[in-house]
């Protein structure tokens, strides 16, 4: 044996732990370039980007403007949707009256709330409070957003209760992650029978304001009417970035409806890092140590099919986290993402470290490059840009899209131009009907065929010809980015009788769960 060899591995250990302790935490100075590259490279035109370090902010900072209407600056207090970041504290919310001894995590959702109903009747009867917050109830991803999403429904809240039972299995109880809303508004509902106050008012009475976290409220409609300092909501929209119609959740606030601002949040995550604790040293409690614990504890696996950049073997979601292992480290995060606006919460608390990122456009490539570009720096990793990283990647998947949307309305193109025979497009107008999202209306006007949907008014556009049975729907309203495809079923007299759904593009926000809709033709009295 080489007696050179144990002497060259010590010094190679050396090196190596030498070259991780020499790595240098990111500068608020590199922040400030590194947030500018990305707003640059993204088209964001505001954000918000925060570090807590050791139980300190040592950087909170906003950057870019409001609105392009107004060109206000963004600062600290600047309010943004931090939309499925509320899920967070609908956790929290049910944690505190765990910790008072008002309920359980495995108590019975019907034991509270006695309509409650999902398709399967066994799966109802088991359903606990835990499982409303750990997207595992065999219901597909997004299934039944459409109820709320995009906002213009006058789904109520004991509408979207209601219609749950119609919403099918898509695989066995327990046994598959699959992320959804609906059940985090039966969550925020739960707060409200077993407090006897609204969920906003909960949360805002029992977390933001012991919190400190004053410019904060539960929904939009609950900030005061004199607050000007809140972001617009941006999207590219035809190839131009603009101000679009901002989306609130009044009906889901428990699943996404906060607003708050870089400052605040930064109590939000300083209490979270300390186990619940916060006030001056840590002399208070939010909520319990077992409470925090069993929100940071895996409840359902995610599948890690590709370690990644961090190493990342497991992957699971707790009680309102993402939880998995970046470099040797365990990390708690999430995201959030309303039209116009993504937010993104990431904790690794041994390393007492903290970096949240709010912006007023919808690419979420965006607060990854800065939320990843961070982490490097406290992982000792060099060489990494993770703007043009998420960039390319960012290009390369629209372009993808791009190609499938555009051979579509190629073909719709060359359809219109062909003079063979198809049947009269008063064929196919009629009412339909869907359990859950109720109907929808097919009529000719001017010569167009349109469809509206009665209960969510902004899916409204016109119907072009494709193939055989099958339409796409272009809606009237740009910024929802989901055209879809529509294709009628017929009946054995070889009339239509039956419609069915499917977003073209492959980056329409899962939100918009058109094949989770069953329609059929209501008879004409």
């Amino acid at each position: 044996m080489n007696a050179r060899l144990p002497f060259l591995a010590f010094l190679l250990l050396q090196f190596l732990f030498l070259d991780r302790i020499s790595a240098q935490p990111i500068t608020s100075a590199q922040i400030d370039r590194l947030v500018d590259r990305s707003m640059q490279a993204f088209e964001v035109p505001g954000m918000a980007v925060a570090v807590v370090k050791d139980g300190k902010v040592i950087h909170a900072k906003g950057y870019g403007v409001r609105s392009l209407k107004s060109n206000q600056k963004v600062d600290g207090n600047t309010l943004f949707g931090i939309a499925s970041n509320s899920k967070a504290f609908t956790a929290a919310a049910l944690g505190i009256l765990i910790d008072e001894g008002k309920m359980t995590w495995d108590d019975k959702v019907i034991d509270h709330i006695p309509g409650f109903r999902l398709y399967n009747a066994y799966v109802t009867e088991e359903f606990t409070i835990r499982d409303l917050l750990t997207h595992r109830s065999g219901m597909g991803l997004g299934a039944g957003d459409l109820m709320f999403f995009p906002d213009s429904s006058d789904f109520t809240l004991k509408d979207v209760i209601h219609n749950l039972r119609y919403l099918k299995q898509v695989s066995g109880f327990r046994t598959k992650y699959d992320y959804d809303n609906l059940l985090y508004m039966v969550a925020g509902e739960v707060v409200q029978r077993v407090s006897g106050k609204s969920w906003e008012e909960f949360v805002e009475t029992r977390i933001m304001q012991p919190l400190q976290m004053e410019a904060s409220r539960g929904s939009f409609s609950r900030l005061p009417k004199n607050q000007s300092n809140i972001i617009d909501a941006h999207a590219v929209i035809d190839g131009k970035l603009q101000v679009i119609k901002r989306g609130t959740l009044e009906v889901g606030n428990s699943a996404g409806g906060i607003y708050s601002s870089i400052n605040d949040m930064s109590k939000w995550v300083m209490m979270q890092l300390n186990g619940g604790k916060y006030g001056d040293g840590l002399s208070k409690t939010l909520f319990s140590k077992t409470m925090h614990d069993e929100m940071w504890t895996p409840q359902t696996i995610i599948p890690v099919r590709n370690p990644g950049p961090y190493n990342t073997h497991f992957g699971a979601y707790g009680l309102g986290w993402f939880l998995s292992d970046v470099k040797g480290y365990k990390q708690a995060s999430h995201t959030g993402g309303l039209p116009g606006m993504v937010t993104q919460v990431t904790l690794l608390p041994e390393l007492k470290l903290g970096i949240i990122v709010l912006t007023n456009q919808q690419i979420g490539a965006a607060f990854s490059a800065i939320t990843n570009q961070i982490k490097d720096s406290y992982f000792g990793m060099t060489g990494t840009d993770r703007v043009k990283e998420y960039s390319d990647q960012m290009r390369e998947n629209t372009a993808e899209a791009d190609q499938i949307t555009t051979e579509v309305w190629k073909t719709v193109q060359a359809e219109q131009q062909k003079t063979a025979a198809k049947p009269p497009i008063y064929f196919y107008t009629g009412t339909y009907h869907d359990n859950w999202l109720g109907d929808v209306l097919i009529k000719v006007e001017n010569e167009k065929l349109l469809f509206t949907a009665k209960r969510s008014p902004r899916l409204t556009g016109e119907l072009y010809f494709y193939k055989g049975n099958t339409f796409v729907v272009k809606w009237n309203d740009r910024s929802l980015e989901a055209d879809a495809f529509v294709m009628f079923g017929l009946d054995y007299e070889g009339k239509p009788a039956s419609m069915k759904m499917k977003a073209i593009s492959p980056m329409t926000d899962f939100s918009y769960d058109f094949h989770d809709l069953n329609f059929t033709k209501v008879a004409e009295k």
